[in-house]
This record gives structure tokens, C-alpha cells and sequence, in this order.
């Protein structure tokens, strides 16, 4: 078979000549929407943290600011206002209405201080105050502050009693949390405020609800018991002391009554001592007559005058239309 030779024919392109001015145009053009790529806004919820190399370079206010294009600068807008939760014990499935939640025991079981078993749900509520540490040192804010969240809670819980936790120490705990939470997590550098703490659901496992609410129960009439006595040592106490204010004042009345009749008799008696003095015959016979008079109210009495001799007729005095004294 002879060999042949084949020659294909490539038909000559020609690109059309540009300018100089053209491609100088063209990259201006570039360059000014990269450099237009780094009109940036923020938000009045935000701040902006501008990174230059990966290095924090700035911190701007809410309003159009402007940083060098990529890859020189960047920039992140953390929303510094926005409340962000995190939940203990439980997690929320469905927002609802109705709600749906998923407990999650591993989390939500504890030994409280009189060394019973408590399930706590708890809601933990932080917002951003450094946005600095709260984007560079700590990698993972949520897992962190949950982490946290529930060493602190056993914590607390450990130095408290189950009744404290289900009734009125739940305030207490509370409070205590926020401010262990907050030593921990500015500790860590987080750049997090926390805001609230809330103890959501405490209850005793499943296991032993009946038997606490016995103790419940028990515990509500003892209370109710204790108000009964109180109300009768409140209703018992006043009224003795007024009874008891009253028999001082009828003593007071009686000493002072007393006292006037004592100070009217000696008047009295100084008065006839002094009778007596100026004409003792006289007041003998008239302090014997009234004498009698009290002695015998109902008796006739006749008065004689015998003689010095004994002798003569004895003149006769008839009381009987005397008017009598007083009855005593």
C-alpha cells in the first residue's frame, strides 16, 4: 500500500487589535468594583469587626462603612444585642403551638446537697458584650456556655437541699448560677454577658413523684397546722394582754379610791380630835349616840339623866319622833 501524504489547511484566526487605553479601561473598571466590594453595612443590632490578614484591625458602629476588598480585609457582623439561649435538660423541638420538647436525662439528673435526685430543666439566656473575644477565643460559644451552664447547675444544686429546689430556693439557686456562670465564662474570656437564668421545670424523677407528693402534702399541713397556732397565739396574746391592762387599771382605780377614802377618814378624825379637844364631854356623848344609832337603827332608845345621888326623877327623851339616821 503506497504512502500518501495528507496536508490539512487551518484556516488563519485574526483577533482583533485592542488598544492600550482599551485594556487599561477595562482593568479600571475591575479595580473599581473590587474595590466597591468592600461597601459593607451594619446593621443598628450590630457591630462590625473588620480582620485584616485574619488579625482584627477594627471595630466599626451600625451604619455604610467601607474595608479593603478580599482577600486583605474581611469583615463580621455579630448581632451585639440579640438575646441567644441555651436550654439544660431539654431540648425544643417545635416552637409550636403546642410545643414539643425532648428531655434529655444525662443532663437534666442531679444530686442535690441531702443527697436526693432532682430532675432541672434550666434556661440559660446570654447576649454578646466583647465581640472581639466572643469571635476569637473560644471555637464553639454554644457547646461552651452549655458545658458550663450545666457544671454550674450541679454545682449549686449540690449545696442545696430538695426542698429548697422545689419550693422557695429556687430564686436563690437561680441567682447563684448567674453569678457562678459569669465567673466561669469571663474566666474563658467568652465576651458574654449573661442575662438570665431561668429554672424551668424541678420535679423528682418519675420513680418517686407519689412518694413526694405525700411529703408534699405532709408538708402543707404542717404549714397549715403552723398558721392555725400562730392565728391563735395572735388572737390568745393580744386580748390576754388587754384583760391583763384592764386588771391593772380596775387595781389602779382601787388603789387611788383607797387612798381617798383613807385620806377622808383621817381628815375626818383630825376633825373630831379637834372637837374633842375643845369640849370632851360633849363629843364623848355624841360620838356614843351615833355610835348607837349604828348599832341599833331599829331599836327605840329613850335617854335618862340620872342625879349625881342617884336620887330624883330621871327626865325621859322620846326618839321615837326623832327622824332616825340613815339606813347604812
Amino acid at each position: 500500500m503506497a504512502n500518501s501524504d495528507f496536508e490539512i489547511n487551518i484556516p488563519e484566526i485574526k483577533l482583533p487589535q485592542l488598544s492600550r487605553n482599551t485594556v487599561l479601561g477595562g482593568l479600571a473598571i475591575l479595580a473599581l468594583i473590587w474595590l466597591a466590594t468592600g461597601i459593607y453595612k451594619v446593621e443598628a443590632d450590630e457591630l462590625g469587626v473588620v480582620l485584616r490578614f485574619g488579625k482584627l484591625s477594627s471595630i466599626t458602629e451600625p451604619g455604610l462603612n467601607y474595608h479593603l476588598p478580599y482577600p486583605i480585609e474581611t469583615v463580621d457582623t455579630p448581632k451585639v444585642t440579640e438575646v441567644k439561649r441555651v436550654e439544660i435538660g431539654f431540648r425544643t423541638i417545635y416552637a409550636g403551638p403546642p410545643a414539643r420538647y425532648e428531655q434529655i436525662p444525662a443532663e437534666s439528673l442531679m444530686l442535690t446537697g441531702d443527697e436526693n435526685i432532682v430532675d432541672i430543666n434550666l434556661i440559660v439566656q446570654f447576649k454578646i458584650k466583647d465581640p472581639e473575644d466572643y469571635l476569637f477565643r473560644v471555637r464553639d460559644i454554644i457547646r461552651t456556655v452549655r458545658s458550663a451552664s450545666e457544671a454550674t447547675l450541679r454545682q449549686v444544686v449540690g449545696y442545696h437541699k430538695i426542698d429548697e429546689a422545689l419550693t422557695d430556693g429556687k430564686f436563690e439557686i437561680q441567682q447563684e448560677i448567674l453569678e457562678n456562670l459569669q465567673i466561669i465564662l469571663d474566666r474563658y474570656e467568652a465576651g458574654i454577658l449573661v442575662v438570665a437564668v431561668q429554672l424551668q421545670d424541678v420535679h423528682p424523677p418519675e420513680q418517686v413523684v407519689a412518694a413526694f407528693k405525700d411529703v408534699a402534702s405532709a408538708l402543707e399541713d404542717k404549714n397549715k397546722f403552723i398558721n392555725q397556732a400562730q392565728g391563735y397565739q395572735n388572737d390568745l396574746i393580744p386580748r390576754t394582754r388587754g384583760q391583763a391592762e384592764q386588771l391593772i387599771r380596775q387595781a389602779e382605780s382601787y388603789r387611788e379610791q383607797r387612798i381617798l377614802r383613807a385620806q377622808g377618814e383621817t381628815e375626818r378624825f383630825l376633825n373630831v380630835l379637834a372637837q374633842y379637844e375643845r369640849a370632851p364631854s360633849v363629843t364623848e356623848k355624841r360620838l356614843y349616840l351615833e355610835t348607837m344609832e349604828k348599832i341599833l337603827p331599829r331599836v327605840k332608845k329613850y335617854i335618862a339623866k340620872v342625879g349625881r345621888d342617884g336620887t330624883g326623877l330621871i327626865p325621859l327623851l322620846d326618839m321615837r319622833n326623832v327622824q332616825s339616821l340613815p339606813q347604812p
